[in-house]
């Protein structure tokens, strides 16, 4: 054990900031404020909830690799699955030359869409799944516009970019040669908008624009674990349909147990045509999935070719992971898990947290949880004040003033609990 970073940490990190694109080491530099309070660690390892550093410091990870950890470090299912197919085949030929492991991949993730015979085109990250959503919806509709939220991510390719409504400057530099046919409407609960503002906006867009899909997160990940209320989600998805124009469900996030149910949207009372599943699916490898219908993923089939694949995409390692991953959620029942915790959880929370800090709202579903503070500095006090104390926690919402929470879904009740105590502690400093 070591100071918080420790001299192994402090010592990475200098030669990170030589060695890594200049964008990174800048934007460590910024969260860790005028007083340089909150510099950052180097990870070593980690097991279930976990994570130690390079100075042997232990933290409570609730971070979780961005939500990407789902079943905790070193899961068993994850490791033994890995370690088999590494001794049988680690990469097939793709898009030409299958593996088993692909094939049975791709129906299980066949089975989570709402219709009755789904395709599915497999990426390596949550963005390669929604550039790929908005191929398959250009193709299938011939139309070019898109509408998308503010406050919402969806990756920073060039194909997401363009409906990136976090935040602009991700876009700006780029702006010439982006999409400008992409129109974004309020989103419920962002800088204070209405469930009747939001899809009377978009009502609007779809009646001025050819749209070819709407591109929705059931709840806003990186925007600050924003949830809808009831019945946003299917009114609009019909609104949509009327319209002819397809619905995208970025599940990157709040699929597959994150937010309480394997399908955040269809828990929701919403049919997407498309969904885009990331982050959790691979047990912490990367993996990604664009599923749709079959009569979206059709337009696909043309004459002339046109196919959307790269050298890794449906890699037999990582489809490997992913069906243990998909396997663990039903055999040890986290996704019922992450309802229960979560709901016990967050009640607890706002209540130990409002006692010292009135303005502070705690919001989410499942084990997908926001704490809004004041504003982003109160946020890096608390995040700098929780490392010191064993907590590795991150910050989102439009104005970075929301503690972001996305813990492994197997994590100890009792330690989200004691992160609680830790806030209140740091809150009252």
């Amino acid at each position: 054990m070591s100071d918080i970073p420790g001299p192994r940490s402090r010592e990475l990190s200098a030669q990170l900031a030589e060695l890594e694109c200049p964008a990174f080491a800048h934007r460590r530099k910024a969260r860790a404020g005028a007083d340089q309070s909150n510099p950052p660690i180097v990870l070593a390892r980690g097991q279930g909830s976990l994570v130690v550093d390079v100075d042997d410091n232990r933290y409570v990870d609730l971070a979780a690799g961005f939500g990407a950890v789902l079943l905790g470090h070193d899961h068993p299912a994850i490791s033994h699955s890995i370690s088999q197919q590494s001794q049988r085949l680690v990469q097939g030929l793709g898009d030409v030359y299958a593996s088993d492991a692909k094939v049975k991949l791709l129906g299980a993730l066949a089975a989570l869409h709402p219709a009755r015979e789904a395709q599915t085109l497999l990426g390596q990250s949550g963005g390669d799944a929604v550039t790929a959503a908005l191929k398959t919806a250009t193709l299938a509709t011939g139309k070019r516009a898109f509408i998308a939220f503010d406050g919402a991510y969806h990756g920073l390719g060039y194909g997401p970019l363009p409906a990136c409504g976090y935040r602009g400057s991700f876009r700006e530099p780029f702006a010439a040669q982006l999409s400008d046919h992409v129109h974004f409407a309020p989103y419920p609960g962002v800088r204070h908008a209405s469930v009747d503002a939001s899809l009377s906006f978009v009502r609007d867009l779809l009646s001025s624009y050819d749209v070819a899909a709407v591109l929705i997160e059931p709840i806003l990940g990186r925007g600050g674990c924003v949830v809808p209320p009831p019945g946003f989600l299917s009114e609009l998805t019909a609104l949509s349909h009327e319209h002819d124009a397809l619905v995208i469900a970025d599940e990157i996030w709040t699929g597959l147990g994150r937010a309480g149910a394997l399908v955040r949207s269809r828990a929701d009372g919403a049919d997407a045509d498309i969904l885009c599943f990331g982050k959790g699916l691979g047990g912490g490898l990367p993996i990604s999935a664009c599923v749709g219908s079959a009569a979206a993923m059709d337009g696909w089939r043309r004459g002339g070719e046109v196919v959307h694949t790269s050298t890794h995409a449906g890699a037999p390692l990582a489809c490997a992971a992913a069906l243990a991953t998909l396997g663990a959620l039903h055999s040890e029942r986290l996704v019922d898990r992450a309802v229960a915790v979560g709901n016990r959880v967050r009640a607890q929370l706002a209540e130990r947290i409002g006692s010292v800090h009135r303005a502070a709202r705690v919001r989410g579903a499942g084990l997908m949880i926001g704490i809004e503070l004041a504003n982003a500095t109160e946020a890096q006090r608390v995040i700098a004040g929780a490392l010191q104390r064993g907590y590795l926690v991150i910050s989102g919402g439009v104005h970075g003033d929301t503690l972001t929470l996305t813990p492994p879904l197997t994590i100890d009740e009792q330690l989200l609990l004691g992160f609680g105590d830790a806030v209140c502690e740091i809150l009252q400093e």
